[in-house]
C-alpha cells in the first residue's frame, strides 16, 4: 500500500499543472513538485503554511470566499485569482477545487494562466493607449490615462515619463508621480540621470539589487530617493529615442523582473505614437489660436477669453480690464533696420508684457505692433493703472538690436469692466479710444 501511495506521489509530480491539498483551516499539507516552476518554491517550504499567504493581498478577500463555498461541499471549476511568486512577481491561476468530507480535506489543482492573461492584457493595453490618444486634447490630460494602463499591465505606483527636446536640450518630467519625491526640475540631457541613459543609448534599463548598479551608476546619477529595483524604456521616433517609460519601486513587495521590462517595452511603442500625435495635435491648437511671430494668443483666442471673462462676471459680478497699447514710431524701426529688425523687437516686447501679467491673466498681439492685455480678477481701477505703469517702465528700458540700444515708448488704453463698458465691442473701443489719447498726449 505504501509503495503504491509513493507511486501516486511520483506520478502527480510529474503534472505541469499543480495538485495541493489543504485542511479547512487552510493550511497545506501536500503540494506537488511543479509548484516549484510555478511559485517558485520547493513543496517542503509550503507544507504547514497557511495557502492564502501566497494569494495576492487584493485576491485574497475573494479566495477565502470561495474556498468557504467548496469547503461547504460546492465543486469549483475555473475560479482565477492571483499569486504571488518568490521573486514577487504575479502568477495569475485558474483553480479546479473540490472538497472531501471523509478526509475533511480540499483538493485543488492549479493551472498557470499567465501567458493567456498577458496576451489579453497586452491586447487591451494597445488597443486604449490608441483610443486614448485620439480623446487626449493635450499631453496633460493624456499621461494620467497611460498611467493608468500601465498600472494594470503591470505595479507602477510609482511612474513618469521624460521627454527631451534635442533643440533646447533639456530632458524634461512632464508627468512625475512617486510617493517620495517631486517633480524634478528640467536639465541638460548630459546632466547623468539614468532617464538621460536610456534615451541616450536607446536600450531599455533594468536594475535591481541583483543588477550590478555601480556599471550604470558610475556615469549616472540618481536624482531623489534611491528605488529599490528601476525600470525605464526608451520612446521612439524612428531611430531615435526622445524619452522614457519609467517605473520604480521602493519595497519588496513589488519587484520588476525581465519579463516585466519585455512588457513595457512591447507597449512603449504604441506609447510613444500617442504622444507623438497628441503632441502634433497641441502645436496644430497652438498655431491656430496664437500669433506665429511672438507665440502671445491672436485676436481669436482674445476674443474667446474675453467673451469667457465677460460670461462669467455676468454670474459672479466682479472687475476685470483690458490694456490696448501700441509702440510709439515703430514704423522707423522698420524703415530703418527692416523688417527683421522689427520682429526682433516685437518678440522682446511679448517677453516683457508676459512678465508683466499673472499667469490667469492674457496678453495678445492682435496686429503690427498692437497688443491687448485682459486683465482678470482685479479689485479696483488702480489695479490696472499699476500694470500699466509697470509696462512702461519694462518696455521703456533699452531694447538691444546688435551693438545699438533703440528706445521705445508704449501708448496704453485702458477700459476697466463694468465701469467702461459690460460687452466685448464697448470696452475694446474705450480702451482703444484711451489708448489713442494717450498717443496725442504724448506727442
Amino acid at each position: 500500500m505504501k509503495k503504491t501511495y509513493n507511486n501516486l506521489i511520483e506520478f502527480v509530480d510529474l503534472l505541469l499543472d499543480v495538485v495541493c491539498v489543504v485542511n479547512a483551516e487552510g493550511q497545506l499539507l501536500f503540494v506537488s513538485a511543479a509548484c516549484e516552476q510555478m511559485f517558485g518554491y520547493k513543496p517542503d517550504e509550503l507544507v504547514g503554511k497557511p495557502i492564502f499567504d501566497l494569494v495576492h493581498p487584493d485576491d485574497r478577500e475573494r479566495s477565502i470566499a470561495v474556498s468557504m463555498r467548496v469547503n461547504a461541499g460546492e465543486e469549483i471549476v475555473g475560479f482565477e485569482n492571483r499569486y504571488l511568486h518568490k521573486d514577487g512577481h504575479t502568477v495569475h491561476i485558474r483553480w479546479t477545487a473540490r472538497w472531501s468530507e471523509k478526509q475533511q480535506i480540499r483538493v485543488a489543482v492549479a493551472h498557470d494562466i499567465s501567458e493567456r492573461i498577458r496576451a489579453e492584457s497586452l491586447q487591451k493595453a494597445l488597443y486604449r493607449i490608441s483610443e486614448t490618444s485620439h480623446q487626449a486634447s493635450d499631453l496633460d490630460s493624456l499621461f494620467p490615462l497611460i498611467h493608468h494602463i500601465i498600472d494594470e499591465l503591470l505595479p507602477a505606483k510609482n511612474f513618469f515619463v521624460a521627454l527631451y527636446d534635442r533643440h533646447k536640450d533639456e530632458l524634461s518630467f512632464p508627468y512625475f508621480v512617486d510617493e517620495f519625491d517631486s517633480c524634478p526640475a528640467p536639465r541638460p540631457l548630459d546632466s547623468g540621470t539614468l532617464s538621460a541613459e536610456v534615451i541616450r543609448t536607446g536600450q531599455a534599463l533594468l536594475l535591481t539589487p541583483n543588477s550590478n548598479k555601480s556599471i550604470h551608476l558610475k556615469h549616472s546619477e540618481v536624482i531623489g530617493t534611491d528605488s529599490l529595483d528601476w525600470l525605464g524604456v526608451p520612446l521612439h521616433s524612428g531611430t531615435r529615442a526622445f524619452g522614457t517609460l519609467v517605473v520604480q519601486s521602493y519595497t519588496g513587495n513589488v519587484r520588476y523582473t525581465d519579463r516585466d521590462q519585455e512588457l513595457l517595452q512591447f507597449v512603449s511603442d504604441q506609447v510613444a505614437s500617442a504622444i507623438i500625435r497628441t503632441q502634433l495635435h497641441e502645436r496644430l491648437i497652438h498655431a491656430a489660436e496664437h500669433d506665429s511671430l511672438t507665440s502671445l494668443a491672436n485676436r481669436s483666442l482674445f476674443q474667446d477669453r474675453l467673451q469667457n471673462v465677460i460670461a462669467r462676471a455676468g454670474r459672479v459680478p466682479g472687475r476685470f480690464a483690458l490694456l490696448y497699447l501700441d509702440l510709439d514710431k515703430f514704423k522707423d524701426i522698420n524703415d530703418l533696420y527692416g523688417h527683421n529688425a522689427g520682429d526682433k523687437i516685437l518678440v522682446e516686447v511679448a517677453s516683457r508684457l508676459k512678465g508683466c501679467i499673472r499667469e490667469s491673466d492674457t496678453a495678445a498681439r492682435i496686429g503690427g505692433d498692437e497688443f491687448v492685455l485682459l486683465l482678470t480678477n482685479i479689485a479696483a481701477q488702480d489695479d490696472a493703472k499699476n500694470v500699466a505703469a509697470k509696462i512702461r517702465l519694462v518696455l521703456n528700458k533699452p531694447f538691444k538690436l546688435g551693438d545699438r540700444e533703440l528706445l521705445i515708448a508704449p501708448s496704453i488704453g485702458i477700459a476697466v469692466y463694468p465701469e467702461d463698458g459690460e460687452n466685448a465691442e464697448a470696452l475694446l473701443h474705450f480702451a482703444d479710444e484711451a489708448m489713442y489719447r494717450s498717443k496725442r498726449t504724448a506727442v
